[in-house]
C-alpha cells in the first residue's frame, strides 16, 4: 500500500494514502489519519508529559500516531492496540521504525482491558466512546483520556441518540457545547461509580467537532460518593434566559429564579470544576519546552481554560442583546462591569461571545444597558 511520511511534534511516521484503502474491507476505515486532530494529539503529549503515568495504552491506534508520539516525546512505555489486522500491521511497521518502548497488540478492546490494566488509557474511537467506557474504567489505573466526536447527540441536535448513548437530554441552545462536555463527564462518572471508583476531571475542553476529557480515577466508596454529589442538572427557563443548577440524580420541579416560570432540566451533567488549575499551570509552563506545531493555538486555549469559571453554563451576550433589543458592548466591558458589580465573570473557550458569571441574567442585561 502506498504511503506518505508525516511529522508531528518531534515524531515522524507514515500513513496510508486514503484512496489506497478502497481495496480493503470497510472496517479498515479506522486506519484513517486525520490531520485536523493534530492539536488533540499535541495536548495528549503535553498532558502525559505533565502527569507522567507509569505506562500508556492507545486503545484504538489506527495508524498509531498518538501512541507513537507519546512513546517518542514523553519517554514512557506505550502499548498501541487496534483489532483491525490492517491497522495493526501499519502500527507495527511504524513502531519498528520508531525504536521507542512500544508494544503493539491486535486485541478486541473489551478483551484486552478485562485481563490487563494500564496506568493511562486513551480512547479515541470513530464516533461515540459510550460503548467502551465501562471496559476502559476497569482497565485504567489512574488516568482515563477520552475523545468524543459524536457532538450532535451530546449537544442536543440529535436528542434521541443522546438519550440512547448517554441517558441524558440536552437543549440545542447557545451553551450546548458546554452541556455536551458535561454530559460526557457525568456519563463517565456514572460508569465509574458502580465499581466504587470516583472521577476527577483534570483537563477538559470542546473544540470544533469533538470533545476531549482527561480524568483522574480514584478507588473507594468515598471518591465514588463524591462523584455522585457532582452529578445534577441545569434547569433552563422556558420563558427567559434565567437558569439554575441543582445536584441530584433525579430532576426536581424547579422554578426559574428570575421570573418564576417553568424550567426544562438539562442533563444529567457534571456540576462544578472541570479543570485542575495546578495541572493546567504546569502544562502552560511546559509548553515552550515541547516541539508542538499547534503551540500558538494551545497557549490561549490553556490560558482561557485555567481562568474559566466552573459554572455549568454560560451566557452568549450577543444572544442576550438580541433578545433585549440592545446593542452589545465590547465583551471586555461587560466582564469588567460584572466584576465591578461584585460578581465573578470570565471568558469561555466554547465561544468568543460567551461569558461565565455567577450573576443572574437580569444583572448581565443591566450591565449591558449601561
Amino acid at each position: 500500500m502506498e504511503r506518505i511520511w508525516v511529522e508531528e511534534g518531534s515524531t515522524r511516521f507514515f500513513v496510508p494514502l486514503q484512496d489506497e484503502l478502497a481495496a480493503f474491507p470497510p472496517s479498515t476505515a479506522r486506519v484513517f489519519y486525520n490531520r485536523r486532530m493534530e492539536l488533540n494529539r499535541d495536548v495528549t503529549v503535553l498532558f502525559v508529559s505533565t502527569v507522567q503515568p507509569k505506562d500508556y495504552l492507545d486503545a484504538m491506534g489506527a495508524t498509531g500516531a498518538r501512541g507513537l508520539r507519546v512513546a517518542s516525546e514523553c519517554g514512557i512505555p506505550v502499548t498501541i492496540n487496534d483489532r483491525d489486522p490492517v491497522a495493526a500491521g501499519w502500527i507495527r511497521e511504524n513502531a519498528g521504525l520508531s525504536g521507542g518502548p512500544i508494544e503493539v497488540t491486535g486485541e478486541n478492546l473489551h478483551t484486552l482491558l478485562s485481563v490487563r490494566r494500564f496506568d493511562a488509557v486513551d480512547l479515541d474511537p470513530y464516533g461515540s466512546p459510550a460503548p467502551y467506557i465501562d471496559s476502559a474504567i476497569r482497565g485504567t489505573g489512574r488516568y482515563l483520556l477520552v475523545t468524543a466526536t459524536d457532538t450532535a447527540p451530546l449537544c442536543g441536535a440529535h436528542q434521541k441518540a443522546g438519550i440512547r448513548r448517554y441517558f441524558a437530554s440536552a437543549l440545542n441552545n447557545e451553551y450546548h457545547a458546554e452541556t455536551g462536555l458535561r454530559i460526557l463527564l457525568a456519563f463517565v462518572a456514572r460508569e465509574a461509580i458502580k465499581y466504587d471508583r470516583g472521577i476527577t476531571p483534570v483537563f477538559c475542553f470542546t473544540r470544533q467537532h469533538y470533545v476531549r476529557a482527561h480524568f483522574r480515577l480514584s478507588s473507594g466508596a468515598g471518591p465514588a460518593d463524591a462523584s455522585v454529589a457532582r452529578i445534577g442538572y441545569v434547569f433552563q427557563c422556558r420563558c427567559c434566559p434565567g437558569r439554575t443548577e441543582h445536584p441530584g440524580i433525579v430532576p426536581e420541579s424547579v422554578s426559574c429564579p428570575e421570573c418564576g416560570g417553568a424550567t426544562i432540566p438539562v442533563g444529567p451533567v457534571w456540576l462544578g470544576a472541570i479543570q485542575d488549575q495546578e495541572v493546567l499551570s504546569t502544562m502552560i509552563d511546559r509548553l515552550p519546552d515541547l516541539r508542538l506545531n499547534t503551540a500558538r493555538e494551545l497557549l490561549p486555549l490553556l490560558t482561557t481554560l485555567r481562568d474559566e469559571l466552573p459554572t455549568s453554563s454560560f451566557y452568549d451576550y450577543h444572544v442576550l442583546a438580541r433578545q433585549a433589543k440592545i446593542s452589545p458592548l465590547p465583551i471586555a466591558s461587560v466582564i469588567t462591569g460584572l466584576r465591578e458589580a461584585g460578581y465573578r465573570a470570565s471568558r469561555v473557550h466554547y465561544a468568543g461571545t460567551g461569558i461565565k458569571t455567577d450573576a443572574p441574567a437580569s444583572v448581565v442585561l443591566d450591565v449591558m444597558r449601561v
